[in-house]
């Protein structure tokens, strides 16, 4: 059997296996217990996966960096307890050649062990791919580069995502069932999500099998994808990231939305929601495969009635896509223009990989592991390290373009055939503004159900209304006051998140709740804030 048959089959079990919820992936390989390579041709190299994905020994394109670089690669796999292991490995400075693996190795891990990792700012000529990338894309070198000019980790740079991960998704025929319109306001869609509870909005003849708005669960330290932080937006406020730790910019001041009115507005229109009965009753305790599961339905009859997520075939699967529609932005009321409206801004966290690659300062075979790291920037390997191996995800074609393949299993999607055959968005890498790319149908899908989003992304300024956390290196003083803070921050924060929408309350509690939170911190935090932020746009000209 070749080695391209070989990969298939070993992805279509490793699939099956994770459609059963078999599939328990765990650290393997590893080498010794020396640090760094062996200087024997042997790079040591920490994957940090995802749980999808497969063994790295099924991977052609990892054969394609071991002859490209001259080395032998022994890696050592993770895709859980990734907290636990890192921080005894960086306290006891004990880690291998190469860390790979998007923001597996932190800013914060940089400044507080920068002892540890190599600084690759004296050795960029030996990485040529690295250098054409912070050539061509500048956002690469300005996310690398310390406050100091030190450069201890390296970004991946994808292009093709659009500019947000969040897509809001109605069930259209579910609409039609009940001769409804589309909503365009928060009032109009509580009346739209209390008739989907109350009519048997999916004419399975059981009235109480609906769910009319269901939404990714938070976390503890903040917002992210398919949440309704999105609301925000309704009033005006952006937001990047799905919201993330709440910082945003308004008339060239920073400001953090967790204690702002607008922020208050959306909890309580939640809580609405929730009192009502629409809100789906694992909101706050499901985990994302819940979330997803959910959505998905029984055959043809689909349970969730207004929801977020990547794109509908991601969210409902192929079976029940069809019934969902794409919506634009609510507005919160009628005095709401729709030139206010905005939307998160995602684009550096989805075009960009923060800290893909770093490498030990111990390395016994330095120029070996630099061999390797320029590999992954090679333009052949960077597309299959994102899509994989060239014939069996993805094909060159005569004219050097690409064209990603339909996943070899008819049964998968695109995005999961992806994440289990290779390291995906995980991956170092670089691909090129300059060649032209036949994308798969989930991210042609998720492009095309952003256009109705379109008008309020365009909105959103990235310069004036972003907080660039992403092209920002802080100082590790800096970033442990932030992060000391923010234990404070978000324990009350996301807390209350919870408490006010399923038991209301945040009218009464908003004052105090104010004063809480810039007391244990926040206002230290916006002002840190601030002064990154008035130096990067002093250095924008």
């Amino acid at each position: 059997m070749t080695r391209a048959g070989q990969h298939r089959r070993r992805a279509l079990a490793a699939l099956a296996a994770v459609t059963a919820g078999a599939l328990t992936l765990t650290a393997c390989g590893g080498g010794g217990d020396d640090g760094g390579g062996g200087g024997d041709g042997t790079v040591r190299i920490l994957v940090l996966k995802h749980a999808l994905t497969g063994p790295m020994s099924d991977m052609a394109w990892v054969d394609q960096i071991e002859e490209a670089a001259g080395v032998t690669i022994e890696w050592e796999e993770v895709s859980a307890d990734w907290d636990q292991k890192k921080s005894t490995m960086l306290a006891a400075g004990d880690i291998p050649d190469l860390v790979v693996g998007t923001n597996a190795i932190t800013n914060g891990d940089l400044a507080t062990f920068n002892g540890l990792f190599e600084d690759l700012s004296d050795d960029l000529d030996a990485l040529p791919n690295v250098t054409a990338m912070f050539e061509e894309v500048p956002a690469t070198e300005a996310m690398a580069t310390q406050p100091d000019g030190a450069i201890y980790s390296l970004p991946s740079y994808r292009r093709f995502w659009p500019e947000t991960a969040t897509r809001q998704f109605i069930n259209q025929q579910w609409l039609d069932n009940l001769g409804l319109e589309q909503p365009t306001t928060w009032d109009e869609l509580h009346e739209v999500l209390l008739a989907f509870k109350n009519e048997d909005a999916n004419g399975n003849g059981d009235p109480n099998d609906e769910i009319p708005i269901d939404w990714s669960p938070a976390g503890d330290a903040g917002f992210g994808y398919f949440q309704p932080s999105v609301l925000l937006g309704s009033l005006g406020l952006p937001i990047s990231d799905g919201g993330g730790a709440g910082y945003f910019v308004e008339d060239g001041v920073v400001k953090n939305f967790l204690v702002d009115e607008r922020y208050r507005e959306v909890v309580a229109f939640l809580h609405e929601l929730y009192a009502d009965g629409l809100v789906s009753q694992d909101v706050m305790t499901q985990d994302y495969s819940a979330y997803q599961s959910v959505a998905r339905g029984d055959g043809d009859t689909a349970r969730v009635g207004f929801t977020w997520g990547w794109a509908a075939s991601d969210r409902f699967g192929a079976q029940l896509a069809d019934q969902y529609a794409a919506l634009p932005p609510l507005r919160a009321n009628d005095s709401i223009a729709e030139s206010d409206l905005t939307w998160s801004y995602d684009s550096y966290s989805l075009n960009y990989g923060v800290n893909s690659i770093t490498m030990s300062a111990q390395s016994r075979n330095k120029e070996a592991a630099l061999a390797v790291i320029d590999a992954f920037y090679d333009q052949d390997i960077s597309i299959q390290v994102l899509w994989g191996d060239l014939d069996e995800n993805i094909t060159k074609l005569d004219d050097g373009s690409y064209e990603v393949l339909p996943p070899a299993d008819e049964t998968s999607d695109p995005s999961t055939w992806k994440w289990t055959t290779t390291l995906a968005d995980n991956g170092p890498g670089w691909i090129r503004d300059d060649i032209d790319v036949v994308l798969p149908t989930d991210l042609a899908e998720a492009v095309e159900q952003s256009v109705p989003l379109e008008p309020a992304i365009a909105n959103v300024d990235p310069t004036a209304d972003i907080f660039p956390g992403a092209l920002i290196t802080m100082s590790q003083e800096d970033l442990s006051t932030i992060s000391l803070n923010d234990t404070g921050i978000f324990g009350i924060a996301m807390q209350r998140w919870a408490t006010w929408i399923t038991e209301g309350g945040i009218e009464n509690d908003w004052d105090a709740y104010v004063a809480e939170l810039e007391g244990v911190g926040l206002t230290q935090n916006v002002e840190i804030h601030q002064r990154y932020y008035d130096e990067f746009v002093a250095s924008q000209g």
